[in-house]
């Protein structure tokens, strides 16, 4: 963050306390703290919890976990329900925070959850996703985006759960 996102005028740096040097701007004479977007994304599961979705978007070929911006005023669960009913038509029956972990390229805090869905029906996509398929635990580590967030995150998720750390 170069500049003001109030007034325009470049920012300096400024001793506030504990927080150390932070971004000030001379004209407003106020501290700019850095911002970022936040979103969230979930291992989406069926009620077995046995079979994991992922999806394709934006015609790609890549399989991936559901993802999407928190809006204004929501909740972190807010948003994964309304995402996962927008791009699924799947209601979210219960959810547990997993992790999160700052993405540089979209400067984005993505918070990272594992989420049962009342039903298999895959019916009710949205235009964002091109595919989307039920896999086995097993498939889904094999299938999902190499070298990707959601890949970290599926596999993280995978092993908390096969250890016993997710209690829904």
């Amino acid at each position: 963050m170069s500049y003001c996102k109030e007034c325009g005028s470049k920012l300096t740096f400024r001793r506030n306390g504990l927080d150390g040097d932070v971004p000030y701007c001379e004209t407003c004479k106020a501290f700019r703290f850095p911002q970022y977007n936040v979103a969230i994304s979930t291992i989406v599961m069926n009620e077995a919890m046995d079979q994991i979705i992922l999806i394709q978007q934006y015609g790609r070929t890549d399989n991936i976990l559901v993802a999407g911006y928190v809006n204004l005023g929501e909740s972190l669960e807010e948003g994964l329900k309304r995402e996962v009913h927008e791009e699924l038509g799947l209601t979210v029956t219960k959810c547990q925070y997993l992790r999160s972990k700052y993405f540089e390229k979209s400067n984005t805090l993505m918070c990272n959850f594992l989420s049962v869905v009342d039903d298999m029906s895959l019916d009710h996509i949205n235009e964002e996703i091109d595919r989307i398929s039920w896999f086995s635990l097993e498939e889904a580590k094999a299938c999902i985006k190499p070298g990707s967030l959601a890949q970290e995150f599926l596999n993280q998720g995978i092993a908390d759960l096969l250890e016993g750390r997710i209690r829904l």
